[in-house]
C-alpha cells in the first residue's frame, strides 16, 4: 500500500553536503555544479549542524562578504530533520503545511539522505501510475 512508504523508500540517498567551514563562495559553487537549492552543512565528522539555501545565500551574497564568510555564519542551524523510517505521508504533510523545499534524513546525527519536493512529486507520480494501471486492468476485466 502506498501510505506505509518511507523516508527510506523516496529519499535520494547521495547527499550533497558543505563542511561548516567552507566558504560562501564555494557552497554557491556546489550549488550550481549540482543543480541543487539547498544543502545540509556537517562539521568535520559528518554530523549535521545546519542548512544552507538559495535563499540565505542570495540574502547575504549581496553584502559583498561572501568571500571571507563561512557556512557555519549563514546556515540555518535548526533544522527539521526525519529518520529513514518516518512514514513518507508524515513527511508529505509536513511539507504541504509548512511550504519547506527539502528536508534532511539522519540516523543519529548523520545525514544518511535528503528528501526535496521533487523526491516527493517524482514519490507521486509512481503512486498515482500504479492507481491509473490497476483501475485500467479492472476495466479490462469487467
Amino acid at each position: 500500500m502506498a501510505f506505509k512508504k518511507t523516508a527510506r523508500d523516496i529519499m535520494t540517498s547521495t547527499v550533497i553536503t558543505a563542511k561548516e567551514d567552507m566558504l560562501i563562495t564555494d557552497v554557491i559553487k556546489l550549488l550550481l555544479r549540482w543543480h541543487i537549492s539547498g544543502l545540509p552543512i556537517v562539521d568535520n565528522d559528518g554530523n549535521l549542524v545546519g542548512i544552507i539555501t538559495e535563499h540565505d545565500v542570495v540574502n547575504f551574497a549581496l553584502s559583498g562578504q561572501a568571500a571571507d564568510t563561512v557556512a557555519s555564519e549563514v546556515m540555518t542551524k535548526k533544522v527539521v530533520t526525519y529518520s529513514p523510517d518516518t512514514l513518507a505521508v508524515e513527511i508529505i504533510n509536513y511539507f504541504a503545511a509548512h511550504r519547506i523545499r527539502r528536508v534532511p534524513v539522519v540516523e543519529g546525527s548523520k545525514v544518511v539522505g535528503i528528501i526535496s519536493r521533487r523526491d516527493i512529486v517524482r514519490y507521486m507520480d509512481q503512486m498515482y501510475s500504479r492507481l491509473v494501471a490497476k483501475e485500467e486492468e479492472t476495466e479490462i476485466e469487467i
